[in-house]
């Protein structure tokens, strides 16, 4: 079978790759969507991210869905046929953090296309994928597939607000509209907000973060003191979702924050340097936020219920023989939300 691979920097390739039959207790599933993420793109551009970097060949993808094609013995929780979210990740289950309850902090969690570990992780972009059957998540018969393959990115902004506790009557800010930011404004209105402000420094997200229900929706580029009107008193925003990773989109949010705010940091983009001198006077609440754990079969019940509607996110579909065009084309921002293959 063919695959998406990444073998170095603006190095993708289709490949011919193996296709294993299911063990017991496994499924193989003919892939149908698979959304670009953000890990993606880095991977693409620059051969990883942080510390992290490609060794080794590797097929990209985790945001994936399917049908199932075969079963391998003992699995019962689903059949050859039944339409899926395929979850990525697959904790250990016997760590201290599996036993603990906090399965996505796994000590020897594999997480498809993922190069944290060596070898690495295969990932889900190609026509078949052999997973574990509990990765295997039902969708509703009404769902999509193209709906069911953002079920991982919106179980990671559920998480997200869970970390951050109760958002109803909340006043939210949201740095950064790009996928995950744009999914945050969903989960805050799930959730209750009574307001909620998203920044950016470009226009398109913007508009598509305005469709999707945002209160305000703030270029800081063409306007540094937009945010002014938020800023009385020591500030008044009770929740920060900071999905950008860009130290100048914390260090204003910081002060439009009520003392005691809950500050959820999403967005990953380097190391930086934190204003502690701010933190520490406001007594502001700063939370971490990592993969997620139950919200991935949380986000595929709220999507089959008609509860959350991610469907505007998905700006272009393309076929994954096309996937360096689809890649620059996600790359970006004033044309893409969210680009996915089809298989």
């Amino acid at each position: 079978m063919r695959a998406v691979v990444i073998h170095a920097p603006k190095d993708l390739r289709i490949d011919d790759c193996p296709d294993p039959a299911p063990g017991p207790g496994e499924v193989r599933v003919k892939i149908a969507n698979g959304g670009i993420c953000g890990s993606d793109l880095h991977y693409y551009h620059h051969g990883g991210f942080g510390v992290v970097r490609i060794q080794q060949p590797m097929a990209l993808g985790h945001e994936i869905a399917g049908v199932v094609a075969a079963v391998g013995d003992g699995v019962t929780n689903v059949k050859a046929g039944t339409r899926i979210a395929v979850n990525p990740s697959k904790p250990c289950g016997q760590c201290l953090h599996c036993q603990e309850g906090m399965r996505n902090q796994c000590l020897d969690m594999r997480f498809l296309g993922s190069a944290m570990r060596f070898p690495h992780v295969q990932g889900g972009f190609r026509e078949f994928i052999t997973v574990d059957a509990t990765q295997a998540v039902p969708i509703a018969d009404k769902l999509s597939l193209a709906e069911a393959a953002v079920a991982e990115p919106l179980a990671v902004c559920l998480h997200a607000g869970k970390q951050a506790g109760p958002l109803l009557g909340k006043r939210v800010l949201i740095t950064g509209c790009g996928p995950i930011g744009a999914l945050m404004i969903l989960v805050s209105r799930f959730g209750g907000a009574s307001e909620i402000v998203v920044t950016d420094i470009a226009e398109a997200p913007l508009a598509a973060a305005r469709k999707l229900g945002a209160s305000h929706a703030i270029n800081v580029t063409a306007d540094a003191a937009a945010l002014e009107p938020w800023r009385a008193g020591k500030g008044v925003f009770d929740t920060l979702f900071e999905a950008s990773g860009n130290q100048a989109a914390l260090r204003t949010a910081l002060d439009v924050l009520r003392p005691g705010a809950t500050l959820v940091q999403l967005g990953l983009g380097g190391e930086m340097t934190l204003p502690i001198n701010s933190i520490v006077a406001k007594e502001l609440q700063l939370r971490g936020t990592f993969r997620f754990d139950p919200e991935f079969e949380l986000a595929v019940r709220l999507m089959g219920d008609g509860l959350i509607d991610v469907k505007p996110l998905i700006t272009a579909t393309m076929r994954f023989e096309n996937a360096v065009a689809a890649f620059e084309l996600a790359s970006d921002r004033s044309q893409s939300m969210k680009v996915q293959l089809t298989f």
